[in-house]
């Protein structure tokens, strides 16, 4: 069985959901606070056993490969000056063993397009797809949810996507998968019959939505190069998906901890306070300014 060591992460958006942040840094850049989203999202990949990360990216963007990047300058004073935590929190983002390449998306012609761009770079391989706008907060779970569904893909061979469920009435904002009404427990993970995107509440098959985590087989990429423009004109990873299903099989993997959607203004608030009551040097000050808020 293949093990999935390439992550493509898509960072071409315009992040239209966050201007004016985004008119000059890309949204994956802004910071959740003391780390851009993007790094959140590769230290997850990367506590997951993945070791190649493919940055889907466009003109704009070179910041944050820069990020990945060594800064002579920056280690070198701080080395002089003899700030060693700090030194080390910049020096030592990625581990030696992992690796990251970027390619271009020149149009914005959806997701399944973008996972497309990134085929020569995946090869034969079997692989996963991030979103970089998407954190997955452990909270007191304290398990990463991407490496449970490595293990659960890499045992099963079968293809995963995340899942998490959300209110009923908010069905209609979100993809949503049919389990044939199996109950998902969270950490594991049950058959996909079909794909429904953003239902009407009468009409969809469950709460579980999809959230941004995909672990697929190679075949995928066949399928989305003969996938026709879908909704919004774009090439839409879902329907090779749907396409997929007909030949092979997918499941939902339940999530045990929570999404944060940095895409949109109020998720990337909530994140902020999320991971700010959790880091030691704003965990006291978040919880006393909270404290006052709520008096």
């Amino acid at each position: 069985m293949q093990q999935i060591k390439k992550a493509v992460i898509p960072v071409a958006g315009l992040g239209t959901r966050v201007l004016p942040a985004s008119k000059s840094i890309p949204k994956e850049m802004l910071p959740v606070v003391d780390k851009p989203v993007i790094q959140y999202v590769i230290e997850e990949a990367i506590a997951s056993g993945i070791k190649e990360i493919i940055l889907v990216t466009r003109s704009g963007k070179s910041s944050i490969e820069d990020h990945f990047d060594c800064h002579y300058e920056l280690e070198a004073e701080l080395s002089r000056k003899g700030k060693t935590a700090a030194l080390a929190q910049v020096k030592d983002i990625l581990p030696a063993d992992v690796s990251i390449s970027a390619v271009r998306q020149h149009q914005a012609l959806g997701l399944g397009h973008a996972v497309l761009c990134a085929a020569p770079l995946i090869g034969n391989d079997d692989f996963a797809v991030l979103l970089p706008d998407m954190l997955i907060h452990a909270g007191q779970t304290n398990t990463c949810d991407l490496a449970g569904m490595v293990n659960a893909y890499e045992t099963s061979g079968v293809g995963q996507i995340m899942v998490e469920p959300v209110p009923e009435h908010q069905v209609d904002r979100y993809g949503i998968v049919d389990c044939a009404g199996e109950h998902v427990l969270p950490g594991n993970a049950a058959d996909i019959v079909r794909m429904v995107e953003k239902p009407k509440l009468e009409e969809a098959p469950s709460n579980l939505s999809i959230n941004g985590r995909y672990l697929l087989p190679n075949r995928v990429l066949e399928l989305l190069k003969t996938t026709q423009p879908g909704a919004g004109g774009e090439i839409q990873l879902t329907d090779a998906l749907a396409a997929y299903l007909n030949e092979g099989r997918l499941q939902a993997f339940h999530m045990r901890g929570k999404t944060y959607d940095c895409g949109n203004k109020a998720g990337y608030l909530e994140a902020n306070v999320v991971y700010g009551l959790e880091h030691p040097e704003t965990a006291a000050a978040m919880r006393a300014f909270l404290t006052q808020l709520t008096l």
